[in-house]
């Protein structure tokens, strides 16, 4: 009974939404809101079998690259959704699921691998000076995202062609700097990112390992499906927001945060029960940098070719407070090489907050 009910079995069962999906929209025309939710749960067990394909592919490394390989790949199904959304003009979606995502994996995905890495194992260690430089990245990725909203308040509406070309600019800098720091990461600092010495036992998923060739053929697969389903998801998230009351802002910071996160959410929560924190967090706070230093940017940079317009890093106040609040609690949390169940409480208990807030957010 409990190999039947483990978490690939259900990621393989819940894959019967994408034809349903499929059927819903091209055959039967459903409703919006019924394609959007439909869609959202396929996307789900694809996102978690391209984390199981990473996870293959990460057992053969250090947990520094491992935890790259993870939080690249695991990214994939939210850079897939906010290149839909850029093609078809929804910049409030893009620009909300970009925040969704950093404060979710800070705060949501850390937060309960904290939790239930705690609860198993008391009080956990990592490498604090590998952490510092995660949050310091984090520091820079909102800054780029305060100068805007602050050049905008000072300079007016009249500066809107001077904010694009700063925004072009600054998306420059930070894909310069990614580059930089994967430099760092994996080459001149490495040591920092090897981790503990425990051995890598094969994919926390499973017992056997898959070969190069069918990680690569799952990541693929998975990753077309995703852009089928993220299809169907975009083109239906307005008259779904509109069924179902929700802003545009709250679907893309939470809702679709969410649904990209899946591989992240339980490759993270899984390590860290393995007494793996250097990859767990690593999983998190990298993803949280891939998104604000590379695919933010390389979003802005796409907008000039597929999207009806350039896309600038304007981003809204209560977005920008949210990246700032989770970028300083995780700052807080991580300076001592420590974490507990508890610090994992309170990380989720700010998610929930900010939730809140978007959910009240007036449209």
């Amino acid at each position: 009974m409990r190999r039947l009910f483990n978490l690939d079995n259900v990621l393989t069962l819940l894959l019967v939404f994408v034809p349903i999906a499929l059927v819903l929209d091209f055959v039967v025309h459903a409703s919006g809101l019924v394609v959007f939710v439909v869609s959202a749960i396929a996307i789900v067990p694809l996102a978690g079998w391209m984390g199981r394909a990473t996870e293959h592919l990460a057992s053969h490394v250090g947990e520094g690259l491992g935890g790259l390989l993870n939080a690249t790949f695991g990214n994939a199904a939210e850079l897939i959704i906010a290149i839909m959304a850029l093609r078809a003009g929804l910049y409030d979606l893009v620009k909300a699921s970009i925040t969704g995502s950093i404060i979710g994996n800070l705060l949501l995905v850390f937060g309960l691998a904290a939790l239930a890495g705690g609860l198993r194992r008391g009080t956990q260690t990592f490498n604090k000076t590998a952490a510092a430089m995660g949050t310091t990245m984090l520091l820079l990725g909102t800054i780029s995202l305060i100068i805007p909203a602050m050049f905008h308040v000072v300079a007016g509406e009249t500066a809107a062609q001077s904010e694009q070309r700063m925004s072009l600019l600054i998306a420059v800098i930070l894909l310069i700097t990614y580059v930089l720091s994967l430099l760092f990461t994996l080459k001149t600092h490495s040591h920092l990112y090897v981790g503990s010495s425990k051995p890598h036992d094969d994919s926390p998923h499973s017992t056997a390992h898959w070969s190069v060739k069918k990680s690569f053929s799952v990541l693929f697969g998975s990753a077309m499906a995703v852009g089928v389903m993220s299809e169907l998801l975009v083109s239906s998230v307005e008259h779904a927001g509109e069924a179902a009351g929700m802003s545009q802002v709250f679907i893309g910071v939470i809702l679709v945060a969410i649904i990209g996160n899946a591989a992240e959410h339980s490759t993270a929560i899984l390590v860290a029960i393995k007494d793996k924190m250097d990859l767990s967090l690593n999983i998190a706070v990298g993803s949280s940098l891939q998104i604000a230093l590379f695919v933010a940017p390389v979003l802005v940079l796409l907008s000039y070719v597929i999207g009806p317009a350039p896309m600038d890093l304007l981003f809204t106040t209560m977005e920008i407070v949210a990246i700032a609040a989770s970028v300083g609690i995780m700052a807080l949390i991580s300076q001592d090489g420590e974490t507990h169940w508890m610090e994992g409480v309170q990380l989720l208990a700010v998610y929930a907050i900010l939730a809140l807030a978007f959910f009240f957010l007036p449209a």
